[in-house]
């Protein structure tokens, strides 16, 4: 009877001990705080590279050109945005970090990407078919874009032991759609370092 009593006791202990090692925390943190956890692209990493580069694209002479000849801010979509990294990077969270980026500057007017664009002109023509008159969406009104944003981000990884830096490079161009003239490049550049403890907790 005292052993199947010490037996039961270990079990529970042992069962309460597992429950307690697979139990998780989870908490809320604040969205401009920065947490690296793995040295991979990250949310902030996505929103810092599109601030700070279409804020740049946004300073060159381009744009107080377009509006000197043509007195009116000129129309910009987002084309491809390719990932030739070692790792896996959400490229359609990297591209809405962008659209928000220009379309909040207010120097610039933007119109849908292609795979968008599909939707709307479906959307139009259910409306010529079903909706009332006075209130359709007319065929043929889209706005034409006058450039296109492109762009890729590479990486370079050099590790030595449980060392790692892991180099990031974010590269877009500006292109004239008319002309196919290039009218701004820009570079952004991210290195981390990344070190392995031998236990991993």
């Amino acid at each position: 009877m005292f052993r199947q009593s010490l037996h039961l006791l270990a079990t529970l202990l042992t069962a309460g001990l597992l429950l307690a090692g697979c139990s998780q925390k989870v908490s809320r943190i604040d969205m401009d705080e920065t947490r690296d956890l793995s040295g991979n692209w990250n949310d902030m990493d996505s929103r810092l590279v599109s601030r700070e580069m279409i804020d740049d694209v946004l300073s060159q002479r381009w744009l107080s050109n377009f509006v000197q000849a043509n007195n009116q801010q000129p129309t910009v979509i987002v084309g491809s945005m390719r990932n030739l990294s070692h790792e896996h990077i959400n490229m359609r969270t990297f591209i809405s970090d962008i659209q928000r980026e220009l379309i909040n500057s207010g120097q610039v007017d933007f119109v849908a990407a292609a795979e968008d664009r599909a939707e709307l002109r479906e959307e139009r023509a259910e409306q010529d078919l079903h909706a009332r008159e006075d209130t359709r969406a007319r065929m043929g009104q889209e706005i034409g874009a006058d450039f296109m944003l492109n762009g890729t981000i590479n990486t370079i990884i050099d590790s030595e032991g449980r060392t790692q830096v892991k180099y990031y490079q974010v590269d877009m161009t500006l292109t004239d759609l008319e002309s196919n003239r290039i009218v701004w490049i820009g570079q952004k550049q991210i290195r981390k370092l990344v070190e392995r403890s031998r236990v991993r907790s």
